[in-house]
């Protein structure tokens, strides 16, 4: 009986700090660049996500701009200019983001300036939500 409200507490426990998106994020961090020092790139990671809580630093990212200008353009095939909301779901989920959230209409076009400017949104409240 102590053993399972043991292990309910450590679950809630890692749920409250969500330690099981930061280890996620950490380790698509730590496979994408692949550095020669892991726990050092770690130490590195971890932190820029401090200080860019404290100032305009940016959060550690797997994208950049032209990452993002390239995903829009694989979606939108036919260079109409903006994706379908489903797309956009699949592009969010495809980056480990949440579609909870989103308060479009399912018949709504999601330009590229709307992409990229959800995304870096969604991308920052990703790593945001960690406690110190």
């Amino acid at each position: 009986m102590a053993a399972a409200a043991g292990e309910q507490q450590g679950r809630e426990y890692l749920e409250r700090y969500k330690i099981p998106e930061l280890l996620h994020n950490l380790s698509a961090l730590l496979l994408y660049h692949r550095p020669e020092r892991p726990r050092e790139f770690l130490i590195q990671a971890l932190e820029r996500v401090k200080l860019a809580k404290l100032t305009d630093v940016e959060y550690p990212y797997l994208v950049d701009e032209s990452n993002l200008d390239a995903m829009f353009d694989m979606l939108d095939t036919t260079s109409q200019g903006y994706i379908t909301l489903v797309q956009y779901k699949g592009a969010l989920k495809t980056l480990g983001l949440s579609t909870q959230d989103l308060s479009y209409e399912e018949d709504a076009n999601i330009t590229l300036e709307i992409f990229k400017k959800e995304v870096k949104k969604l991308l920052q409240e990703s790593w945001a939500v960690y406690q110190s």
